[in-house]
């Protein structure tokens, strides 16, 4: 069988970026079992009410939804079982000291494979407060009435 390329995205978590403030981000590997590679290669996982839990100098991912696999037997896996993240001592420090700081959290924001690997992206991230929300969407629906009336002066220069 031909050694996959590329990045084939999974799930991603567009609510992360919505109620936080991303920091900084990490890509890490999973510890996985068979049937739950299965799994997410048919494309099916939610990373909704993820988190990052340091504990022991260990990450660990928790709440991300991985459905059993259809053809699995008795050696399914559990679907919201806690997987291990595998990140270098140093990034683990890092996120270990920056997350003790007030309002900081560790949040998955996607699950991919690059070249046949689960990897998942994971950021240290501060929660927003109401109004910063209602900001963030302000100007995305200013981008997008602009890019609205830019196309619709491109069109009229043309027709």
């Amino acid at each position: 069988m031909a050694k996959e390329k590329g990045r084939k995205l999974i799930a991603q978590n567009k609510k992360a970026r919505h109620d936080y403030h991303i920091l900084d981000t990490y890509e890490c590997g999973l510890v996985l079992m068979g049937t739950e590679v299965k799994s997410l290669r048919q494309g099916r996982a939610s990373l909704v009410d993820g988190f990052v839990q340091l504990d022991g100098h260990e990450a660990w991912l928790h709440n991300v939804h991985v459905p059993e696999y259809s053809q699995g037997t008795w050696t399914n896996h559990s679907a919201r079982r806690k997987r291990k993240l595998l990140l270098h001592r140093e990034e683990i420090d890092k996120l270990e000291s920056k997350s003790q700081e007030t309002g900081h959290t560790i949040v998955p924001l996607s699950l991919y494979f690059k070249d046949g690997r689960a990897k998942v992206e994971i950021a240290l991230a501060k929660g927003k407060k109401e109004y910063d929300k209602r900001q963030t969407l302000r100007e995305k629906q200013d981008r997008r009435e602009a890019d609205r009336a830019m196309s619709a002066v491109r069109r009229r220069q043309r027709g």
